[in-house]
């Protein structure tokens, strides 16, 4: 009897130990945090858009996860070595370690996919070489982070999608083995598509959904559907006869005619927990673990009550079943925020919403805007906390730029813009600047020009009210020779918002001329605005912009941009950092005037290891990358590298040493 039950043991210990080792999600619920990370570029983002003190915010809701969306491929220097920016990874390291400070998790999701257009077979290129960097840089990071390899794939069939996604998986294995992969189907990550994915063998993977059922409710009013959804407003949830509306008459004869004949036996709550099954029965049949990583209603044209009555019913379910989940969004037109207002945590959160996913709902109170006594922030290294970034320009607009900065790391850099262009800083809340008038606060900044001619605006706009004829109204002043000289120097203009003139309004394609109506108790954006020609073709440089009371500020770098002391006779002085290196470095220089650079990497035995030929440089500090890995793509291996960079005039070598 011992022997038979001690074989029954082996027996049933062989079993478990053959049974795959399933990761089950370490969190429960939590939100996407839009619109941060999602920009053209790493130095495009808004990196102070949101602070540690927006996690605490979001954990002390009851979250315990955020999915940070990241627009990836754009933090790249792209084809073909698409190298990430190391200003991306300074950002992300932050958010990260805030994250990992706070005990929250983190999911980097690859939100780089283009929901109106097909993903192609040309992305796995593209997707190994982002996620061999991501998984390397941080592979030694907390278990408070997860990957996700990318963002709704579609266009392709997911057999296809499937085997793309396999080989992602396998080239982060080789760098991390640690952290949680997050994977999902084609149709934009739709819950139907998860059983045509193929078995994976990786058992630390969290296989993906989103919902958004029925799609007629939840994107009411959504502007970026073909045809546009802007004209259907009031579809009820669930389903009423007596307050359905009717199809607007621009999209009869479309899909979302034929959507809205079916939605009296779609809107429903049973209809949804159908379509939800499809998942749970992915994760019956292949014993994985499922998450929800995307699902909400717009809110622009959907009555609020039957949202929130929605997200209750979707909420439950997912709980019930012991799917976590992470709703679209945090902020944004999707968001846990009241419809129209400023998006400020302790008096705006839509608190009915809130109890629908039973989140904690925290004290609200009424905001009331009240005059600034004291002067301000706009830009230093980075936009100031309370500002939104809504600049409009054709050229290259760089907020981290690291010509010659006038003070700290960076300055605004911008070039090859058009007329109307701007540097737009949104004011969120609005400020009221009336008393800063009185007191004989200025705005207070450094600028640089590359020749002579240089003219632009600087300006506030006010905020335009409901009252009959009233407009986003303009104050203004004019920036030209007078108060700066072009030299490439830092000069220090400042101009006492009393000397503002006004101007007028442009308003739904209208200009107004001015009326005297110009507001300053209730101040929307400061702009930067190329209104005249002159302006055209040159570059300027922006730094330190605050409004203040105190007339002390002084030039601290009075080099000229572009004039080095190290060029010597022909040679080109270039520093390596990190040196030695190791996942990747940074080579610098200097050129004098804009120029072609060929940058060259060579092993010790004069082979070409890898090669960036004709880059155009603009004058003064250039900084390149290297990723460590050769012009296929593949890891160099430890050893001794030679720099060696030819430009015009001049040629300059640096050893590196790869480990």
């Amino acid at each position: 009897m011992r022997i038979k039950n001690k074989i029954h043991l082996i027996f049933l210990a062989f079993v478990l130990y053959s049974l795959p080792v399933i990761s089950q999600a370490p969190f429960s619920r939590g939100v996407n945090l839009t619109n941060w990370f999602q920009s053209s570029g790493p130095r495009a983002i808004q990196f102070t858009k949101f602070t540690k003190k927006d996690i605490a915010n979001i954990k002390s809701l009851g979250c315990d996860v955020i999915r940070l969306p990241i627009n990836m491929h754009a933090m790249t220097s792209g084809s073909p070595s698409y190298t990430f920016d190391p200003i991306y990874f300074a950002f992300l390291d932050s958010a990260v370690t805030w994250c990992e400070q706070l005990k929250i998790y983190v999911i980097l999701d690859n939100h780089s996919s283009d929901p109106s257009g097909s993903t192609t077979a040309g992305i796995e290129d593209i997707l190994l070489k982002i996620w061999s960097q991501m998984a390397a840089h941080y592979k030694n990071r907390s278990d408070y982070m997860l990957y996700e390899v990318l963002n709704e794939p579609n266009g392709m069939l997911t057999s296809t999608w499937g085997t793309i996604q396999s080989h992602v998986i396998s080239a982060i294995r080789v760098q991390d083995t640690k952290h949680t992969i997050v994977v999902g189907g084609s149709g934009y990550n739709t819950y139907t598509e998860l059983a045509n994915l193929p078995h994976y063998s990786d058992n630390n993977l969290l296989y993906t959904f989103h919902f958004y059922d029925p799609f007629m409710f939840t994107h009411q009013g959504a502007t970026w559907v073909t045809p546009s959804m802007a004209p259907l407003a009031g579809v009820p949830f669930p389903y009423n006869a007596a307050t359905m509306p009717q199809c607007p008459p621009s999209l009869l004869g479309s899909w979302i005619a034929s959507s809205l004949s079916s939605y009296p036996s779609q809107g429903n709550a049973a209809y949804m927990k159908q379509l939800i099954d499809n998942a749970i029965a992915f994760r019956t049949a292949r014993n994985v673990n499922i998450y929800c990583g995307e699902f909400g209603v717009f809110m622009q044209n959907s009555n609020d009550s039957d949202r929130c009555q929605w997200y209750s019913v979707v909420r439950q379910y997912l709980n019930e079943n012991n799917i976590p989940w992470t709703t679209w969004d945090y902020k944004g037109g999707f968001g846990l925020f009241k419809k129209g207002s400023n998006q400020l945590f302790d008096n705006d959160l839509n608190t009915r919403l809130l109890d629908s996913l039973k989140f904690n709902v925290p004290p609200q109170t009424s905001f009331k805007m009240k005059p600034d006594s004291t002067g301000f922030l706009i830009y230093t290294d980075y936009d100031a906390a309370g500002t939104e970034d809504e600049s409009y320009s054709t050229g290259t607009l760089d907020f981290y730029s690291s010509d010659l900065p006038e003070a700290n790391k960076y300055c605004i850099s911008w070039s090859g813009f058009s007329q109307y262009n701007k540097i737009g800083f949104d004011f969120v809340p609005d400020k009221d600047l009336s008393k800063l008038v009185a007191n004989n606060y200025a705005l207070d900044f450094m600028v640089r020009g590359d020749a002579p001619g240089i003219k632009f605006d600087v300006r506030f706009t006010d905020t335009k009210t409901t009252a009959p004829g009233d407009h986003p109204w303009r104050i203004r002043s004019v920036i030209d020779d007078s108060m700066a000289t072009w030299d490439r120097k830092w000069h220090h203009v400042r101009i006492p918002l009393s000397a503002f003139v006004e101007q007028g309004a442009w308003d739904v394609d209208t200009w107004y001329p001015q009326e005297n109506k110009f507001d300053w108790t209730r101040i929307d954006n400061f702009e930067i605005s190329t209104e005249y020609t002159e302006i055209i073709g040159k570059k300027v440089w922006f730094d330190n912009i605050h409004v203040s009371n105190l007339d002390t500020a002084i030039v601290r770098v009075t080099d000229v941009l572009g004039i080095e002391k190290n060029y010597g006779y022909g040679k080109l002085e270039v520093k390596i950092a990190p040196n030695p290196m190791r996942d990747f470095t940074e080579i610098s220089f200097s050129v004098q005037s804009e120029s072609t650079v060929n940058v060259n990497i060579y092993s010790i035995s004069g082979a070409i290891i890898r090669s960036m030929h004709d880059q155009i440089c603009n004058p003064g500090k250039s900084t390149f990358t290297w990723d460590g890995r050769t012009e296929n793509g593949y890891e160099a291996g430890p050893g001794i590298y030679i720099c060696k960079i030819i430009t015009s005039g001049f040629v300059g070598a640096a050893r590196i040493v790869k480990f």
